[in-house]
């Protein structure tokens, strides 16, 4: 495929509307901290380190006079800018050789393995909590703080086990 024709695909979307731009459509310079718009216009920076989810970010915003003005306001924003531009941000160098806990787990369900165990979840772990929230009506924890409620929780799974040997025994 050709760089022409990816352009092209990029930019489609069903009912005729262009596609939204994304980061990867802003001009970002990482030795001089500059950023340009699709549009071209100069953006300023906002943060040079923000905080997100435990990843460090740059984030930069379109000046509002640029943006109500813009050519490609549509492709840009899904709303006409009243207060502020488009911001935008991009991931410190940083920051991005740290992997959350989340991409972790992302990364490990994703695996071929991961996949199998996953699917398992369906058929042995869901309908016990299934069980205790409908069936048993434990739904809502009443005490506040975290070992109250691990507490409480170990109770609920509790009086299930109890039942699941009162079933077998019969």
């Amino acid at each position: 495929m050709t760089a022409t024709e990816q352009e092209k695909r990029r930019l489609k979307r069903s009912k005729g509307k262009p596609k939204q731009f994304s980061g990867d459509d802003f001009y970002f310079n990482k030795s001089t901290h500059t950023c340009r718009c699709p549009a071209g216009k100069e953006m300023w920076l906002q943060s040079k380190n923000i905080t997100v989810a435990g990843k460090s970010y740059t984030r930069f915003t379109g000046y509002l006079k640029d943006c109500k003005i813009c050519p490609l306001q549509r492709q840009c924003m899904r709303k006409i800018p009243v207060k502020t531009g488009r911001q935008v941000q991009f991931v410190n160098d940083s920051s991005a050789n740290v992997i959350s806990y989340t991409d972790k787990m992302k990364i490990k369900i994703d695996s071929s393995a991961g996949r199998r165990q996953y699917s398992k979840r369906l058929g042995t772990i869901e309908p016990v909590f299934g069980n205790i929230t409908v069936n048993k009506g434990m739904n809502k924890f009443t005490l506040r703080g975290q070992e109250k409620v691990n507490a409480q929780w170990q109770m609920y799974c509790l009086v299930n086990n109890i039942e699941k040997l009162r079933n077998t025994l019969h």
